[in-house]
């Protein structure tokens, strides 16, 4: 039986393009490259909502918050092996009001509710990875985004991954950072670009075989 994984995510998962305002194919977004890297012996899930927050509802569209979403998007989806979560981004917008700290507190508490769903195998739990997205870069202001997005998202997005690190550890639910490797594009500066989904997917890869171990290749 194949290994089933969803990737919950935002505009970055789904694969939002800022330079025409598309979506990126399947042969660009980082879940459709990470199933080929995978292989047949797995099957990769897109998951992904532009504008969805971890736990926040938008007072301004529908249907964004993560939290209450998660558990029938899981359990639609069972039996799974692993749930990736890559969410923050549309968490620092001006008129959510949360801190950094804040931020890293909600994706923790969506981490802990995937993996205490029982959308596993025979009715157990999901193993849960979370990745931290790349920092928006500063260049925001100077783009249309920043009118939605509002002030100092830059500032909160560079600083989430040291507390959700340190959230995550505590809990013993695995993490990437991956904005030591991956940047946001020089349009928006708050979305991936081509080179950034391939990176994406090899560095997720990586992560899933260190974390199966031997079992990967089961």
């Amino acid at each position: 039986m194949k290994k089933r994984i969803v990737c919950f995510g935002d505009s970055n998962t789904w694969g939002f393009n800022a330079e025409d305002m598309t979506r990126f194919s399947e042969e660009i977004r980082w879940p459709c490259r990470l199933q080929i890297n995978l292989g047949g012996d797995y099957q990769v899930i897109e998951e992904g909502l532009s504008g969805r927050t971890s736990v926040m509802d938008d007072p301004l569209f529908e249907g964004l918050n993560g939290l209450i979403y998660l558990h029938p998007c899981l359990m639609s989806h069972a039996p799974l092996d692993f749930v990736i979560i890559m969410l923050g981004t549309n968490d620092t917008k001006e008129r959510f009001g949360l801190t950094a700290f804040n931020i890293a507190q909600g994706i923790t508490r969506l981490a802990l509710k995937a993996s205490t769903t029982p959308a596993g195998r025979n009715g157990g739990y999901p193993r849960v990875l979370v990745l931290a997205p790349p920092p928006i870069g500063k260049g925001y202001y100077d783009t249309e985004v920043r009118y939605p997005m509002g002030d100092n998202c830059d500032i909160k997005s560079e600083a989430l991954p040291t507390y959700l690190k340190e959230m995550l550890q505590n809990e013993n639910i695995e993490y990437l950072n991956l904005g030591k490797q991956v940047s946001m594009n020089t349009i928006d500066y708050m979305h991936l670009d081509e080179d950034g989904h391939k990176l994406t997917a090899e560095l997720v890869h990586i992560k899933i075989k260190e974390m199966l171990g031997e079992d990967y290749y089961v």
